[in-house]
């Protein structure tokens, strides 16, 4: 359960700052900075993100497996919704501002898509320090 915990609170903090910083910072740079800075952006972010995303599945279905309970149930719901909204609309932007696509455009779109996952993932944390409050 706290590594659990731990997990979704390493996601919050890391969407938080894409959403307040990286990804605004991404609507401000000229279309060919964004370009040369972004191929390097993805790649680093990729390596710190998908371990967590992929731990945090893990994780929650483990957690369901264990014991069913409605708040784990939602949690888990939750986040296979993130997933979907990176895979479906993340990614896609990503990869447009990658081939050099609407980069602005994209750029823009990404703070709004990332909106959802930033409330997504702060609930599935609230959720899990709840669920980890009543077993303590």
């Amino acid at each position: 359960m706290l590594a659990k915990l731990l997990v979704d609170f390493g996601l919050v903090i890391l969407i938080w700052m894409t959403q307040l910083i990286t990804y605004p910072s991404f609507t401000k740079m000229n279309e060919e900075s964004l370009s040369d800075w972004h191929a390097s952006y993805t790649t680093r972010i990729s390596i710190l993100v998908m371990p967590l995303m992929i731990g945090q599945i893990g994780l929650h279905i483990y957690g369901l497996m264990q014991s069913v309970q409605v708040l784990q149930i939602v949690a888990l719901v939750l986040v296979i919704l993130t997933w979907a909204n990176t895979f479906l609309f993340a990614v896609p932007l990503h990869n447009q501002i990658a081939v050099g696509q609407q980069i602005s455009k994209s750029a823009r779109k990404l703070v709004s898509v990332n909106a959802w996952r930033t409330g997504l993932w702060t609930i599935v944390f609230i959720i899990d320090l709840l669920l980890y409050i009543q077993i303590s």
